[in-house]
This record gives structure tokens, C-alpha cells and sequence, in this order.
């Protein structure tokens, strides 16, 4: 009996699944054929009956991730909006928890995959350029909507600075997490006090409490 469509659609998926883990958790190139497939549940010959080559899953899966973070990122801030906080605040107290540096699996695609990038494909690159433009663009309008008098330029430079130092902070704690779990925390707390010092807003009551439902987002 032959897979249906929507069972073929549904195997399709969880190799795209396994793929983005796996990738997050070992690096693409650590990544095999015969390991993708097993870790998904089916053999390796089945591999060509979804995919042209490893380069396409890798693609895939790559402009998969990003633009679920992106959406992810829109809702964030829409949701910031209707309970009349400050965007900007709620994604830096987010992005610099240790509950999103831990999550490799679905912490923040842009952190998850910045040292692989340069090593893929170029429609990799493309997708993952887009959506650090596309973020850009988005924290640019949460500094205007803070500060109107600010010139757009202004606003696009601090938004870059921002993300920057937001994903530096979080790859360096991450990086000792599992050796030096304190210096970790160091990291996040110290990197999280300055940005808000930064913004003006440090102590204040808009400080969000992040609850880990509403946490999926980069």
C-alpha cells in the first residue's frame, strides 16, 4: 500500500523536524544522512523521495526557521503592545533569560545559527540575511515608537547595536553554561543590566515577568 499525500506531506515535516534540532544541537556539517533519517524514523534511502540533496534540506530548514521567528517576534511585540508594555524591554528581559539561552532546540534561530551561516548554501545565507534585516526593521520601530523624535537613522543604528550586543551575550553564555554555570548567569545578568541602563529603564515597573508560555519567540 502506497504513503498517501498528506502521509508524505506529514514524513516531510518531521525529517524538516529533526533536521533543524540536529543541526541546532551538532552543527550542520555533524550532521549525516544516515543519522537524520534514523533520529526521524525511516531509512536513509528515503531521504530522496523528499529532498534533492542535503543541501536543499539544509536551505530548508533554514528559511523554515527564520520565518517562524520572525512571526514569532511580530506576535511578541503585538502582545507587548496590547498590555501597554514596553516591546523593547520585554525582548531584551526574554532574550537574555537563561530559560532562552537553554533552549537550543527552539531558542532564537539567529543566535542558534550565526557560525553556521558563512559554511552554507548562498540561498541559506539569503534567507538568514533577510530575516536579520527583517529584525532590524522591527526593533527599529520599537525604538521610534519609544522615542519619536528620533530620526529613523538614529533608530536603525541602536537597533543594530542592540541586536548585536543581545546575541553576543547570549552566545557567551552559552558557550560556558555547561563548565561554569554562575559565570553563565554572570553574563546574562551583567549584559541585561547595561541594555536597560542603556534604554532608561532599568528598575521600573514596565520590567516584564517572562512566563514561559509566552517565551517561543527570538
Amino acid at each position: 500500500m502506497g504513503v498517501t499525500k498528506e502521509q508524505a506531506a506529514q514524513n516531510r515535516e518531521r525529517i524538516l523536524a529533526t533536521a533543524e534540532r540536529l543541526f541546532r544541537q551538532k552543527g550542520v556539517d555533524a550532521v549525516g544522512l544516515a543519522e537524520l533519517m534514523k533520529e526521524a524514523g525511516f531509512t536513509q534511502g528515503g531521504f530522496y523521495n523528499h529532498f534533492a540533496s542535503k543541501e536543499a534540506l539544509v536551505s530548508e530548514v533554514m528559511g523554515k526557521a527564520v520565518d517562524e521567528g520572525q512571526q514569532q517576534l511580530e506576535s511578541a511585540i503585538a502582545h507587548s503592545r496590547g498590555r501597554r508594555g514596553d516591546p523593547l524591554v520585554r525582548q531584551i528581559e526574554w532574550y537574555l533569560s537563561a530559560a532562552q539561552r537553554d533552549d537550543i532546540d527552539c531558542g532564537c534561530p539567529m543566535a542558534g545559527f550565526v557560525g553556521e551561516i558563512p559554511h552554507l548554501s548562498e540561498a541559506a545565507q539569503a534567507s538568514y540575511a533577510e530575516a536579520l534585516e527583517s529584525t532590524f526593521d522591527q526593533m527599529t520601530e520599537m525604538f521610534l515608537e519609544k522615542d519619536p523624535e528620533l530620526a529613523r537613522e538614529q533608530a536603525h543604528a541602536r537597533a543594530i547595536s542592540l541586536y548585536g550586543h543581545m546575541v553576543g551575550t547570549i552566545l557567551l553564555s552559552r558557550s560556558v553554561s555547561a563548565s561554569k554555570p554562575a559565570l553563565a548567569d554572570e553574563i546574562l545578568e551583567h549584559g541585561r543590566s547595561s541594555m536597560l541602563v542603556a534604554l532608561g529603564t532599568e528598575g521600573q515597573e514596565q520590567r516584564l515577568t517572562i512566563q514561559a508560555s509566552e517565551d517561543m519567540q527570538p
